[in-house]
């Protein structure tokens, strides 16, 4: 297992492969702790607890018993259980009572990261972050009861607005290549309308590309939520663009993106958890992404770098995709922050020393005029 960090959490480590909840309702007492323990037995160390089901977080509770020190929860604030089902409420009284039941049930004194749940609107937004949520959410992380504060979004304007207070340590938010290339919006349902797929679409959408950006300079961890579209991507019947992808090619997409830390598999069995564990062994070839985006006629990603690394090798040894990366959270702050220039630093080899050879732009699927960004590169960093 590989690990990257919850840098606003204490550097906390989680795995790169992390696991969505919904797979684990309904199942027996023993069926949920085999798949956990078989999970946990193979490094993965990062859950997500959407749901505030009672039976869900009973079953949680005792399969981490005497191992809650080797797991990292994510539970989620303001998701509370009336009449045996789930509901998103704002209410602060239900909300506490959740909260107080899920510590309860786990067994536990503190969650790591309090997602609050499922912010897309604008309104929302308002009512969470000028009320009494972002208040408790505070008051919580305050008394140690949570390590972090998060949010879980469909939207990019709204999560960007979010990051942008401060006080988010944790996003959750979709993606997914199909995702990448729509419009921000309220409805997260019209991300997945066959209408807005039918003639075709060019490039990363712009406000997402810049919150994934915004994330990794603020240090603010990305966790992945429909990685696969809920199973779509892996369908060519269902997939948007017509085209399956594998469970790799959409991890390694995601992965890829700046700022993110983990991605939430939603897996109902062991067969399937294995499946997503299996991006670990991947060869290059099996994880490549780019193979895929790059040959779809009616879907164009060009002329911006999606960090696939096919400009490599480079015969300096550069880097191409973390210069490019660097560069562009430079030039989307409009300066130079200083964690960016030491990461830039800390690389190996540096734009400068780029010869002019172009190899990387004959490699590259997009697109992209990888000498003019070694050059822009210098300009910007000095090196």
């Amino acid at each position: 297992m590989r690990y990257r960090e919850l840098k606003r959490c204490g550097n906390q480590k989680v795995s790169e492969i992390g696991l969505g909840c919904e797979g684990f309702i309904n199942k027996s007492t023993e069926e949920f702790v085999k798949m956990l323990h078989y999970a946990m037995d193979r490094g993965v160390n990062f859950m997500d607890l959407y749901t505030p089901n009672p039976v869900f977080r009973d079953n949680l509770g005792k399969a981490i018993a005497g191992k809650r020190d080797q797991i990292v929860l994510q539970g989620h604030i303001c998701s509370v259980w009336e009449k045996d089902q789930y509901l998103r409420s704002r209410d602060l009284k239900k909300s506490k009572a959740s909260f107080e039941d899920q510590l309860k049930r786990l067994g536990t004194d503190y969650i790591d990261v309090g997602m609050i749940h499922y912010v897309d609107g604008e309104k929302d937004f308002e009512e969470v972050f000028h009320g009494d949520i972002i208040a408790y959410c505070r008051q919580l992380k305050k008394e140690g009861k949570i390590r972090a504060i998060g949010i879980s979004s469909h939207n990019p304007l709204v999560a960007k607005k979010a990051v942008e207070t401060g006080d988010i340590d944790v996003l959750m938010f979709s993606v997914n290549a199909a995702y990448d290339m729509q419009p921000p919006g309220e409805d997260c349902n019209a991300l997945w309308d066959p209408e807005n797929y039918k003639n075709g679409l060019t490039d990363m959408n712009p406000d997402r590309k810049e919150l994934y950006e915004l994330c990794e300079r603020m240090d603010v961890a990305i966790d992945v939520m429909k990685a696969f579209g809920g199973g779509d991507m892996l369908d060519a019947k269902l997939s948007p663009f017509g085209v399956a992808f594998t469970e790799a090619q959409c991890m390694e997409y995601c992965l890829t993106r700046p700022g993110v830390v983990s991605v939430m598999a939603g897996c109902h069995s062991i067969e399937q958890l294995q499946k997503s564990l299996s991006y670990l062994e991947a060869s290059r070839e099996e994880q490549d992404y780019a193979s895929v985006l790059s040959k779809m006629e009616k879907f164009k990603f060009q002329g911006n770098c999606m960090y696939c690394g096919h400009c490599a090798p480079c015969v300096k040894g550069i880097s191409v995709a973390d210069v490019n990366k660097y560069l562009n959270l430079a030039l989307a702050q409009g300066e130079v922050p200083e964690t960016v220039a030491d990461h830039y630093k800390l690389l190996e080899h540096h734009a400068s020393e780029c010869v002019n050879c172009k190899s990387c732009e004959r490699n590259c699927p997009f697109g992209v005029e990888v000498v003019k960004r070694m050059e822009k590169a210098v300009e910007v960093f000095g090196y």
